[in-house]
């Protein structure tokens, strides 16, 4: 068995057990089998509940006790916003309590000593049953070594072939550890257990790595009621733009990307995100960017934090121009902005020439805007466009619309060299009246497979008797029809 309800555990049994032993002792078990996906997916949800109290939140990848799952809450610096350590613990078990969760909390210097108060220390457990009280503890700083003494040796979050070796050595506590030498535990268990015994006592530093990327810049906005109204969310929205554009002004950053995060008082968040075309940090710009989106944002039974960060920043310093230009440079950004955030992310965009003899790949997509002056990307895109502004078929007539790939169609010439004197392109016919060509392309030398060769291509501008005109191609003996003009 992984884990068992209150019920289970009041009535004899224990993580671990196996089936059979457990329904000997209890034969009106109810089980149902484990889904470690949809597991893991729980615990996913609830750690990004978890970051309304602190940006650095991550998984506990660590051996499970019990069947129990864990988080890490890096709250250093956090504390002071939710009143105390003390206030801020009370408010995490609370609220875990009101979504249906069972919490066990440890704080303390070290993750290490943290994970152990929370799944082995019983200080507290008869004072919680007799008075509901939650299940929190903490040690004071610099006190892990003296309160972890009396733990149990699996407190260290060891291995199991390596807590076995020292409970047959006699080692059951972790204070029997402390005066062993690393020379006495490292031939026989490793350096594991050393290792572990440092990180919780301090002595060693312990990495932690955040489910999430953490944002360059973060600010939070703490309700003291929730909030459901569109008015209210659209004031908070501004109230944090002002402050994280006043710290980036500090910084001498601009941001890129701009994130939204609302929680809501049942534990689910909603967010929204928006980009835009070149590094800011003006407020005005992007109060009017997230006006028109607050809506997207269900607040459902109230919101309880706004938090609002900038996932992409870059330096941004302040360049000076003619008045004009200025003023050109932020219209078009401005504008921009509002068509990609409206419109969608990708759908604004400009074309750029490409080293390509086919038409079909002669130019490509590029962002709206180019990098900042004197940036290392625009000195080469601009290199790279010295080199490809050379396309050979740019100053030829070409049709309005080019198909994105040439589509076959099935013509009819008069002599093989001639241009057709009719086609049949999508179940539709056309009698040629006019042509001109063939404009012969072919292809890149520097990109040709030797083991394959491409066949050039014989143009041909054509117009039927109602007037439409056609761009054509022959290659290797078929026709294709490439584009349309008018």
């Amino acid at each position: 068995m992984a884990a068992l309800n209150p019920a289970g555990r009041s009535a004899g049994l224990r993580p671990g057990q196996s089936l059979a032993g457990a329904r000997a002792l209890l034969p009106s078990l109810r089980t149902c089998p484990r889904e470690p996906e949809a597991e893991r997916q729980a615990l996913e949800r609830l750690c990004d509940w978890a970051a309304r109290y602190s940006p650095w939140v991550a998984l506990d990848e660590g051996p499970a006790v019990g069947g129990e799952a864990g988080l890490w809450l890096d709250v250093t610096g956090c504390a002071h916003l939710f009143g105390g350590e003390g206030q801020l613990l009370e408010d995490i078990w609370r609220r875990a309590a009101a979504l249906g969760l069972t919490l066990r909390i440890g704080l303390a210097d070290t993750p290490g000593a943290a994970w152990a108060l929370a799944r082995f220390s019983q200080s507290q457990v008869d004072r919680r049953e007799e008075a509901g009280g939650p299940d929190i503890f903490r040690i004071e700083p610099g006190g892990q070594r003296d309160a972890l003494a009396s733990f149990p040796v699996a407190a260290l979050r060891l291995e199991s072939w390596q807590e076995e070796l020292l409970l047959r050595f006699g080692l059951g506590r972790i204070g029997q550890l402390y005066e062993l030498p690393p020379a006495g535990l490292e031939p026989r268990l490793g350096r594991g257990v050393k290792q572990r015994l440092d990180q919780a006592l301090g002595l060693l530093e312990e990495p932690l790595s955040p489910r999430r990327s953490l944002a360059p810049f973060e600010e939070r906005l703490v309700f003291g009621e929730a909030i459901a109204a569109t008015e209210d969310l659209e004031r908070a929205a501004e109230r944090l733009v002002l402050v994280l554009c006043r710290r980036l002004r500090r910084e001498g950053q601009g941001l890129r990307r701009l994130r939204l995060t609302a929680h809501r008082v049942d534990g689910s968040c909603g967010a929204l995100t928006l980009g835009v075309s070149q590094a800011t940090r003006d407020a005005g710009h992007l109060r009017r960017l997230l006006a028109p989106r607050i809506d997207a944002i269900d607040p459902g039974f109230g919101i309880e934090v706004m938090v609002l960060a900038a996932d992409a920043a870059e330096p941004l310093d302040a360049t000076q121009m003619s008045l004009t230009s200025a003023a050109a440079a932020k219209n078009a950004a401005d504008l921009i902005d509002r068509l990609s955030n409206h419109l969608g992310e990708g759908c604004v965009f400009r074309l750029s020439p490409r080293s390509s003899h086919w038409p079909e790949a002669a130019q490509e997509r590029r962002r709206p805007l180019p990098d900042a002056p004197g940036s290392d990307k625009t000195a080469a895109a601009r290199q790279g466009a010295d080199k490809q502004d050379w396309t050979p078929w740019k100053s030829r007539a070409r049709p309005l619309r080019l198909l994105h790939e040439p589509e076959p169609i099935e013509a009819l010439a008069l002599l093989p060299d001639h241009p057709p004197a009719r086609f049949t392109w999508r179940r539709q016919q056309h009698e040629v009246v006019r042509a001109e060509g063939p404009e012969r392309i072919l292809p890149e030398w520097w990109s040709l497979n030797r083991s394959k060769p491409l066949a050039g291509r014989d143009y041909f501008r054509v117009e039927d008797r109602q007037g439409r005109r056609f761009w054509l191609f022959r290659s290797a003996g078929r026709w294709y029809l490439h584009g349309l003009f008018g």
